[in-house]
């Protein structure tokens, strides 16, 4: 009788009136069956159709709040572009998500299927469980989670953002700026749909400033916010030996083994506490007293954290982790040979590759750091190719290496302490009775920063979901108390005063 009172009152009632906790409680059977029925929709832009119904499922959702909506042609899937200008003199946000999912391998997902929303909760062993969807008729938990592909990655923040515009709604109110939000169709495969429709549509993007949500948030599940994202390059690094495959018995101790090569030039680039060598690598990089304040004040448990990795000593590019995602990383990411086929065989390999990738920061561009890479392969005394060697070359040169990079995304960063983060900051505080974890630079690369880079206008990311949410793996799963605490991150920035 109080939940049914409190909504009745709720158009006459200010915010400071208004228990948002209880509203959001009043709701949250509905908001969950309402999310189980939209990751219910399978959303791999493999099948376009299937992506067309998720499209329309939150067209029709924007339609009813009384936002005009549109679908922008692409060169792949349409982009779908919701917005309500309250008043002309309003600042405008352009808000950000992506509506398509990871592929997906049944057979490796612990349910009937990755598009079969499933509750579960853990036992006492730590295993979780599938428990009843009728279980959220009685006392529902906030450590219960729910699993399906994209339950986290990015349906979930989807429908924070839409649940928190109709508890709005009822209240009679609108937010204190001007929305448009823009829905991603293939954000998992590089954002091509998006990105081609810059030059044509950019003007539909314009903005004061960009929230992106997606991605997982600190892994308290404290209101969080980040700053900006690492980029990524990419290159491989090829070796030779004999034209063709040798028997390593006839051939041994005399037809060189280009692994070996390969494995001299790889531990070239890295000392034994995982510092680059590379020359002028971490150039133009500081770490500020006030940028160090910043990084230390994000919680970390040195121990706890090794121990999740199981690593018995980190590597010693920063003193903490949020410290070493400042400056650009060299990982080796996969390792091969001419040999492909099942087992083992007892051949000289006839070359061996090492595909990198390398995260950018935004002092540094993914062009000029793999240039540093290839002068440093040079200056090993290896002849150096972007194709495959001649015969002739291959009777020259004892050393060949092959170099193929791609520069890919770069990275970017807003100031902190410019006026949108302390608004930002400002205004979580003033809803969680405590300061957000507030991150400088998140260590994965988000695909849309090109669009960042054009629309040019100050840009947070807003991460809601669980860290620990299997994103792009089986058994993706969201946290219940992230669902409701994000639907209280989203109404506490409605009421934002840009």
């Amino acid at each position: 009788m109080k939940i049914i009172k409190l909504l009745l009152l709720l158009p006459f009632l200010s915010w400071g009136q208004v228990d948002i906790d209880q509203l959001i409680d009043a709701n949250f059977k509905e908001i969950l069956l309402e999310h189980k029925a939209f990751v219910s929709l399978p959303n791999l832009p493999s099948n376009p159709d299937l992506m067309l119904k998720n499209i329309d499922w939150v067209q029709k959702k924007y339609d009813a709040l009384g936002y005009n909506t549109s679908r922008l042609t692409s060169e792949t899937l349409p982009i779908l572009l919701a917005e309500k200008i309250i008043d002309p003199n309003y600042k405008t946000i352009l808000f950000y998500f992506h509506i398509d999912g990871q592929p997906v391998d049944p057979s490796k997902w612990d349910q009937e299927g990755p598009f079969t929303p499933v509750l579960k909760k853990q036992n006492s062993k730590g295993d979780w469980e599938t428990i009843e969807w009728s279980s959220i008729e009685q006392n529902i938990d906030d450590e219960w989670r729910i699993y399906g592909r994209a339950a986290a990655d990015d349906k979930a923040p989807i429908m924070m953002f839409i649940t928190a515009l109709e508890l709005l709604k009822k209240q009679g109110r609108e937010p204190s700026f001007n929305i448009k939000v823009i829905f991603d169709p293939e954000e998992e495969y590089s954002s091509t749909a998006l990105l081609s429709t810059l030059t044509r549509y950019k003007s539909h993007y314009d903005s004061d400033y960009f929230i992106v949500m997606d991605g997982p948030a600190h892994t308290s599940n404290k209101p969080t916010l980040t700053f900006g994202c690492r980029g990524i390059a990419t290159c491989s690094i090829t070796t030779y030996g004999p034209k063709l495959p040798q028997h390593s018995g006839h051939y041994g101790n005399y037809a060189p083994n280009p692994v070996f090569k390969l494995a001299d030039l790889l531990s070239s680039m890295k000392d034994k506490n995982g510092r680059v060598l590379i020359e002028d690598y971490y150039k133009g990089i500081a770490i500020s007293e006030h940028t160090n304040d910043l990084l230390e004040a994000v919680p970390f448990n040195k121990s706890e954290f090794d121990q999740a990795l199981f690593v018995a000593e980190a590597d010693a590019v920063g003193d903490t982790y949020q410290e070493a995602l400042q400056y650009p990383s060299l990982n080796v990411r996969q390792i091969g040979t001419s040999w492909s086929g099942d087992g083992l065989k007892t051949v000289i390999p006839s070359y061996a590759v090492a595909h990198l990738d390398v995260r950018l920061v935004p002092e540094i561009s993914g062009e000029e750091q793999l240039n540093k890479i290839k002068n440093h392969l040079v200056n090993q005394g290896y002849h150096f190719t972007d194709q495959e060697p001649t015969d002739a070359e291959r009777l020259e040169y004892p050393n060949i290496v092959k170099f193929i990079a791609s520069p890919k995304v770069n990275a970017f960063r807003t100031d902190p302490n410019a006026t949108f983060g302390k608004k930002l900051r400002a205004t979580l505080t003033e809803a969680y009775n405590e300061s957000p974890i507030s991150i400088r630079l998140m260590g994965g690369t988000v695909p849309i920063v090109p669009v960042i880079k054009a629309l040019d206008v100050p840009t947070v990311i807003i991460p809601m979901v669980n860290m620990d949410n299997n994103q792009h793996n089986p058994n993706e799963n969201i946290r219940i108390g992230n669902l409701r605490q994000g639907i209280k991150t989203c109404l506490a920035l409605f009421e934002m005063q840009l």
